[in-house]
């Protein structure tokens, strides 16, 4: 429908409505930037600068192990398209909101971006240098990194992390080839895609080789060990140490042998290295954590509020990077932290909106995400008005961790790595996913749930009927939206959408707020 004069000069100064408009038909990117007003198109295109300056920096400075990276894994030249995903994430927002949104992004893209370089420089298929080798120490994707906060001197990089991980973010089609690989050896088809990628990228030899040493943990699942072995079997040459905290990790009582594994952990790394534990560095880092967690907390206490500010992809991937990998340990991301913080404040005292003219329903996800749809809550915002105020992976530990006694500040970090992501919920008994939920949807005042059926996640599998049941005699609205987590052809993108259609059309007897973003095909857009 063509715009009259007035929606025309609307459209000029405050964006453009139709957002479904910007996707095409076999198209592997949209078709071109969102027009987001004069105003914010201005600093929409600062940022997109920003970042392209960060990135020609950093990799510079060590070009030619960059360029070899590029020829030699797949998964790298997806990097290239993270400008693309940067846009699909901050689409259909304005003002603080998508300022708030871009300074949480370019902190995590400096972390990969430096990330990249240093991974080229150690790989022994590629830049082989030998002595960044001996500093440094990779760690399981689903390891926490505070421990490296001891050792600074030292240098802590998530092996499949930048492979595998947060890749398949960017790029849906990118784990494809590995699952392809290792089913090809006879891995049942039902495994989870996180340790089916990861085991087909050694399958296929896509990850590099580096490193001193590897820290395993047994992380939410039983489909964590085999990836852990195979990494074993790949790189025999690579000692590793295997965190194994116990499953019941409330109970107290075996606290001191989650300790006494972390106690055994740094031995590991100093062994292996020839650093020594610096505790006066570990409680620097982890003063700057705690005060991050204060941040974060105070981000929640605002989203608890009727005038939420900082919704969306951004903030949801921010929190679990910042919890996950960098934990205090870079100091500059505590400024951004105080950026966020200032800009939320104030967009709350002017009652802002977080999506325009979107504020409809109030929502929590809950259990674990779909990586080939990182932006489905942007999504959701922007087609329904449904305004998902918190994620499941974003509620883990945030008692403030021991900055001075040194058996305490021991049992604190175990205590952080027993509730690491996704073992938060997964681990500890059912009350931990299932109890939690409604706690949760009572503090933060959400109806609406959508909850992610990972189709091959045998741990949530086993709590569905307790979580429908429930739900009814609650009164809450389950939006049951399955996906394969890292496969986007068992459960397409497109399938993950027609599933909230259906429900908000025939149980919410509700309208779309952009009609557009109904029905569109990306089934090869990154």
């Amino acid at each position: 429908m063509a715009l009259d004069q007035q929606g025309k000069l609307d459209a000029v100064l405050y964006g453009e409505k139709r957002l479904g408009r910007l996707y095409a038909k076999g198209a592997m990117a949209t078709v071109r930037r969102e027009w987001r007003g004069v105003k914010d198109t201005a600093y929409d295109f600062y940022e997109w600068a920003r970042m392209w300056g960060m990135l020609l920096m950093t990799f510079s400075k060590d070009l030619i192990p960059a360029l070899n990276s590029a020829l030699h894994y797949r998964w790298m030249i997806s990097y290239f398209c993270c400008h693309g995903f940067m846009d699909k994430n901050i689409m259909g927002q304005r003002g603080r909101a998508l300022r708030m949104s871009h300074l949480l992004i370019y902190d995590i893209f400096r972390y990969v971006a430096e990330n990249l370089v240093l991974l080229s420089k150690a790989d022994r298929k590629n830049g082989n240098s030998e002595e960044l080798n001996k500093m440094l120490m990779t760690f399981d994707e689903m390891t926490m990194g505070q421990i490296m906060a001891g050792f600074p001197d030292l240098c802590g990089i998530p092996h499949q992390l930048l492979p595998v991980f947060l890749v398949s973010e960017i790029d849906q089609l990118t784990c494809v080839p590995y699952i392809d690989a290792v089913e090809s050896f006879g891995l049942p088809s039902d495994t989870c895609p996180v340790p089916s990628s990861e085991c087909g990228a050694l399958v296929i030899d896509a990850l590099p080789d580096m490193g001193c040493g590897f820290i395993s943990s047994s992380m939410p699942c039983d489909g964590s060990t085999m990836a852990s072995s195979y990494f074993a079997r790949r790189f025999p040459n690579t000692p590793v140490f295997h965190l194994c905290f116990p499953v019941r990790y409330e109970d107290e009582s075996v606290l001191q042998s989650a300790a006494e594994d972390i106690k055994a952990c740094i031995k590991f790394i100093e062994d292996k290295t020839g650093a020594k534990w610096n505790w006066d560095a570990y409680f620097t880092a982890m003063k700057r954590f705690n005060k991050e967690t204060s941040y974060e907390l105070e981000k929640w206490e605002i989203n608890k509020t009727k005038y939420p500010q900082l919704l969306g992809p951004c903030y949801e991937l921010f929190r679990k990077w910042n919890y996950e990998m960098d934990g205090g340990i870079d100091p500059r991301v505590i400024k951004t932290c105080e950026k966020v913080s200032k800009l939320i404040r104030e967009g709350y005292e002017n009652r802002d909106e977080a999506w325009p003219g979107k504020m409809k329903y109030r929502a929590i996800v809950w259990s674990c995400p779909a990586h080939y749809y990182a932006n489905f809550s942007n999504w959701a915002a922007n087609c329904w008005g449904i305004d998902v105020l918190v994620e499941m992976e974003s509620l883990n530990f945030t008692k403030p961790l021991e900055t001075e006694d040194k058996e305490e500040a021991l049992r604190d970090l175990a205590r952080l790595y027993e509730r690491m992501v996704m073992r938060r919920h997964t681990n500890g008994g059912y009350h931990n996913v299932v109890t939690e939920l409604w706690r949760q949807c009572e503090a933060w005042d959400a109806k609406l749930i959508l909850m992610y059926q990972n189709v091959a996640c045998k741990n949530m599998a086993t709590v569905q009927g307790l979580l429908d049941d429930q739900g009814r005699e609650r009164g809450y609205d389950l939006i049951w939206i399955e996906h394969d987590l890292m496969d986007p052809r068992t459960v397409s993108r497109r399938t993950m959408r027609d599933k909230v259609n259906e429900f908000m059309r025939t149980v919410k007897n509700a309208e779309p707020i952009d009609p557009s973003l109904v029905e569109f095909e990306d089934e090869v857009c990154m």
